[in-house]
């Protein structure tokens, strides 16, 4: 039996979800694995959105233990595990298609019955379990998980899922080089928008409320970024793009949709991204208008009120799409894109916690500070 195998504790520590803001640093079972499956030591992960809105309203019943952005190292290995080795490095994907369903064959692969399956659990009911000290990890993700080169770090490896959605994102634009787009927020979601469509050759605009995330979004490489509350940024955009093909609202603003429907020229696309939680304010007031919409940006026509012209979409043939989770099938292309840092992500984290301090953690990321930007809880992994 492998070293690491023996050294492996019965119980651990991790950090369980017991209702609505109520996180307990807890010990429980280390989670026993079955043939084919992994048990991971885990080393870094990171503090999702989607985590952080299903913890403070509650969203799903507890106990459980979240953390999908999760890299670290295999402590052991059920029979028929495959190509894996006790010791390896690696990052994981808790989402994988089975690539046979309907909604697989049009690539839908979020709404596959098998992906909406949460495939790594510390313990409960299966929620990614990265706030804990060990994960199991089932078969049927094995073939989203990627060893991470030796000259990378575990914090490279935990952000393998979350570029994974961004880059299915900007996959689902169609874009072409040389055309134009906006994105509307600047955090980390919102500046891995920028640096990838940067590197696809668009022309890229920025906006946010912190003038701090401004200046990084022109070091991610946009061409010009603008406060979003500034009156004249109608003006300023026209100016700096005077056709927008594209819009993406990485923030979860109703009046960001609007006013990114608006910025669009006729044919252009507005990408939702943060829009996850159902219910009333994810919804917007229908307007119909019998008049077209003009078809080219017109500052005088901008509008902050939250409300959707139908006009806009039918009459100018502006496409509203949404993007959800991420595509198994890109993970070749990430892992590319992060360990080559053509995509260097680790300007991107700013804030490491020990498990201990999870709860610390995610209040920083759900109300970032003027520094702050991607929040990990690191195991005492530094490198």
């Amino acid at each position: 039996m492998n070293f690491m195998q023996n050294r492996i504790p019965s119980a651990m520590r991790a950090v369980v979800y017991r209702g609505p803001n109520d996180l307990r640093l807890e010990t429980v079972p280390v989670p026993a694995i079955r043939p084919g499956e992994l048990l991971v030591k885990v080393a870094v992960c990171g503090i999702c959105p989607t985590d952080i809105k299903k913890i403070q309203r509650g969203a799903l019943p507890p106990p459980r233990i979240f953390g999908h952005e999760t890299a670290g190292v295999i402590a052991k290995i059920g029979a028929g595990a495959g190509k894996f080795r006790v010791g390896d490095r690696v990052a994981l994907h808790h989402h994988v298609p089975c690539l046979k369903c309907h909604f697989c064959r049009h690539r839908a692969f979020a709404q596959c019955p098998q992906y909406k399956r949460t495939g790594i659990t510390a313990g409960f009911e299966a929620a990614g379990g990265g706030y804990a000290e060990y994960v199991r990890v089932m078969r049927f993700v094995l073939p989203g998980a990627v060893r991470i080169p030796p000259r990378n770090s575990f914090v490279e490896g935990a952000m393998l899922e979350p570029v994974n959605t961004v880059l299915k994102a900007v996959n689902r634009l169609g874009l072409r080089r040389g055309d134009s787009a906006l994105v509307i927020g600047q955090g980390p979601i919102g500046l891995m928008f920028t640096g990838l469509l940067r590197l696809r050759g668009m022309k890229v605009l920025a906006t946010d409320l912190m003038d701090s995330r401004l200046k990084l979004a022109r070091q991610w490489g946009a061409t010009a970024a603008f406060r979003g509350d500034d009156g004249g940024l109608p003006h300023k955009l026209a100016k700096a793009a005077p056709c927008l093909d594209a819009a993406v609202v990485a923030v979860p603003s109703q009046a960001a949709v609007s006013q990114a429907l608006e910025l669009v020229r006729g044919s252009g696309k507005v990408l939702l991204f943060a829009h996850t939680h159902r219910g009333g304010e994810g919804r917007i007031p229908l307007a119909a208008s019998d008049a077209p919409h003009p078809s080219t940006f017109q500052p005088s026509a901008f509008s902050l009120q939250p409300f959707l012209d139908l006009s806009t979409i039918c009459v100018d043939e502006k496409d509203l799409i949404g993007s959800y989770s991420a595509d198994f099938t890109l993970q070749e292309e990430v892992a590319g894109l992060i360990f080559s840092r053509k995509l260097d992500v680790r300007k991107l984290v700013t804030h490491h916690f020990p498990l201990e301090q999870t709860a610390a953690a995610i209040a920083l990321a759900s109300s970032p500070a003027g520094d702050s930007l991607k929040v990990v809880v690191n195991q005492g992994v530094t490198n």
